[in-house]
């Protein structure tokens, strides 16, 4: 990190020159410091993208309940609320609910358990929020924003990863020059790198023909995390000296990206369908 040396100057005739002093120094602090471990799902772009697709596959009953919760809020809006109030402190109990460790040759039922939760007991716990008759609206709004943002999570290969490198955290690699890692690859530099916005993404990533929606909506939660597993092998191949310009990687690994784009919108519709028709059992 940069080191910067600020000082306040007590004479009030300096106040005003040292305060725009500290400014600078904050600023450059700031710009220099390194970036968190990246433990996030999809960015940005990638959340919205669920979102948008899943309000495309809502039935007209699940549509009023989304609005009525969310009022004039769409749910490509939502999808990011469980990141954005992961600064907040207060919040802080909440990072192990983005995700699931489950060691290679294992399934979701044989591995140890995280005793602080994971994104498999999340989903399962807010769904069952929204059902319930004796939830608040603010519990239910709460429960909608993290499972917009949850079902996209567990649909991120990485986000059901191996223990020893943190779901690709630790795996450093380079993306067009750019010093990064595995996980962040598919959290949104991979995504970033097409230029498109979450609509435009939408709109090109949602194909599934009518057969392949009864499917994906058919299977439940673990479907959706042993999917994510069995992904690794393709996920995790590049080169050994873990650096690629990205071109190839990217052309190998984008088609896989959106489609589990496409699954996670039209799963988490099929969720919100079930919720708000009172069937369906996770």
């Amino acid at each position: 990190m940069a080191e910067c040396t600020c000082q306040f100057d007590t004479d009030n005739s300096h106040q005003r020159s040292s305060f725009f002093r500290s400014v600078v120094c904050l600023a450059v602090l700031y710009a220099t410091a390194p970036p968190p471990s990246n433990v996030y799902g999809w960015g940005a772009t990638g959340h919205r993208t669920v979102g948008q697709i899943a309000e495309w596959h809502l039935t007209r009953e699940a549509a009023r309940g989304v609005k009525s919760l969310l009022g004039r809020e769409s749910l490509a809006e939502a999808a990011t609320y469980a990141d954005e109030i992961r600064s907040d402190p207060k919040y802080k109990e909440t990072a192990p609910w983005h995700y699931v460790t489950i060691e290679d040759g294992e399934t979701y039922e044989t591995s140890e358990r995280n005793p602080k939760g994971d994104v498999v007991q999340a989903i399962r716990r807010f769904v069952a929020t929204l059902k319930s008759q004796s939830s608040t609206k603010q519990d239910k709004v709460y429960a909608l924003r993290w499972l917009v943002h949850l079902v996209g999570d567990i649909h991120q290969p990485l986000h059901v990863g191996r223990g020893a490198d943190r779901g690709g955290n630790t795996i450093k690699v380079k993306w067009f020059e750019e010093d990064t890692n595995l996980h962040s690859v598919w959290d949104d530099k991979m995504i970033d790198s097409t230029k498109l916005s979450f609509t435009e993404l939408s709109r090109f990533t949602d194909k599934a023909s009518k057969a392949e929606i009864r499917k994906w909506q058919d299977s439940i939660i673990l479907d959706w995390a042993q999917e994510s597993i069995e992904y690794r092998d393709q996920v995790y191949t590049v080169p050994e000296s873990n650096k690629y310009g990205g071109y190839k990687y990217s052309y190998e690994n984008l088609p896989l990206a959106k489609l589990r784009l496409n699954q996670a919108g039209v799963r988490l519709a099929g969720l919100l369908n079930q919720i708000y028709s009172g069937s369906g059992d996770e």
